[in-house]
């Protein structure tokens, strides 16, 4: 099963991976990064074995954050490896961890890049966040005696209905782990049906419910000179777009502009390389719009005011620009993505509004729904409706964003069971 997974892989890799990679190359820029996920990056010459941490892009890098300091507070001396699949995830490493971490990508799951990249590393653990199932590697890892955990392990619909096809090898593959440390108990019941030993599987639910938000004080005031905000421009956020939702985002901000004629949209695409396409869906439909990049210079230039429509361009600003926002949509949701990200906006105490595919994030999404925090719309009609209402009731969004904020600090402590976890099966020798 190994042999014919390696040659699917191989199969995958020549015909799907490596054109799109070109193509990406040569009409966005994006770096292929083939001697680095070839695993030719330099070995480990820290002189010991190092922490191995992997988070697929920057939504699971920043998850990351709580588990690296509680890391360092387990072994200061230990040389700690985050490894990340995306550029944009990188950047975030190579941003936020300066210091902490050494940044490498992850390599290709092939049974010789997998053994060269392990030697390299020298990893004493493997800790991957969310569910990152990479059987080559595992079994490498295992053959070293290397322990690994899924931590914040979650299962999507449509991953568990993909995985089910393959149970019998998958079950092989989860043995390889010493420890799941699931979001929920569906999360856990899932990861069991699909193979994982039950002993070896605990609910500790979700860490992104237990970051901090830490935004400086004066950091809205900061934002809205950044942005060229006028005193009197109220402000709306669609955050991790896809394609397919920034029409109906856009239609429910013309019916908004008729009532609230200062009110400014910023849409921030999922993926940064998309702007180009947002700016020129913008152009097409008649709307003057601005990168983020280029405020507040831009206005400054001009001597003008902000344009109605601000797309972010920028990496990693997202959560904290939700601190500015008079409501917040959540994007993959209108379209049949699965969502993203609730949490962060929630944790600023701003009202949610989201569409109904919210399976990735399911129980985030339960939570807020339950206590009125995030609004479901299910269309560019819904999503007007929803935001000129919250729009015209100051006491209303604040009620929300309260119920929100109240919810997700309720589920605080997922960081410090998954650090007794690392201390019990990953790194015994660092317990206190």
């Amino acid at each position: 099963m190994y042999a014919l997974y390696t040659a699917v892989a191989l199969i995958g890799l020549v015909t799907l991976w490596l054109p799109l990679a070109l193509v990406r190359r040569l009409t966005r820029g994006v770096a292929l990064n083939a001697r680095a996920r070839l695993g030719g990056d330099a070995p480990n010459r820290a002189g010991r074995p190092s922490g191995w941490v992997h988070a697929v892009s920057v939504g699971e890098a920043i998850t990351a954050a709580p588990l690296v300091e509680g890391l360092r507070r387990l072994d200061p001396d230990l040389p700690l490896v985050m490894t990340t699949v995306t550029a944009t995830g990188a950047r975030i490493v190579r941003e936020r961890f300066a210091g902490l971490v050494t940044h490498r990508f992850f390599p290709l799951d092939l049974p010789w890049v997998a053994r060269r990249v392990v030697t390299s590393i020298d990893p004493v653990f493997l800790i991957c966040m969310e569910t990152e199932l990479w059987p080559n590697l595992l079994r490498a890892l295992a053959s070293r005696g290397v322990p690994v955990m899924v931590a914040n392990g979650r299962i999507s619909d449509r991953s568990y209905r993909r995985y089910r096809l393959v149970r019998g090898f998958l079950a092989s593959v989860l043995a390889d782990i010493r420890v799941f440390a699931m979001q929920s108990d569906e999360d856990a019941r899932r990861i069991i049906a699909l193979g994982a030993h039950p002993e070896r599987v605990v609910v500790t639910g979700n860490i992104k419910a237990d970051l901090t938000v830490a935004d400086p004080a004066g950091s809205v005031d900061l934002w809205r000179r950044l942005l060229g905000l006028g005193p009197e421009q109220r402000v709306w956020i669609a955050g991790s777009t896809h394609a397919g939702e920034e029409e109906p985002v856009l239609e429910a901000h013309r019916a908004a502009l008729a009532e609230f004629p200062e009110l400014v949209l910023v849409i921030a695409p999922r993926h940064p390389e998309r702007t180009g396409e947002v700016l020129a869906l913008l152009a097409r439909r008649g709307w003057p719009s601005v990168r983020r990049s280029d405020l507040p210079s831009a206005v400054t230039r001009t001597a003008t005011s902000v344009p109605p429509v601000i797309v972010l361009d920028t990496v990693g600003e997202l959560a904290t620009l939700y601190a500015i926002a008079d409501v917040v949509f959540v994007g993959g949701s209108l379209v049949p993505v699965g969502g993203h990200n609730l949490l962060e906006a929630a944790q600023r105490r701003r009202p949610v509004l989201v569409g109904p595919n919210t399976a990735n994030f399911r129980e985030s999404a339960g939570l807020l729904e339950s206590v009125g925090a995030a609004l479901v719309v299910r269309d560019a009609s819904e999503l007007s409706r929803e935001l000129r209402r919250l729009l015209l009731d100051p006491d209303l969004r604040a009620k929300l964003g309260e119920a929100g904020y109240e919810a997700v600090a309720s589920r605080h402590g997922a960081v410090r069971e998954t650090l007794d976890l690392v201390g019990r099966y990953l790194y015994p020798g660092a317990r206190t």
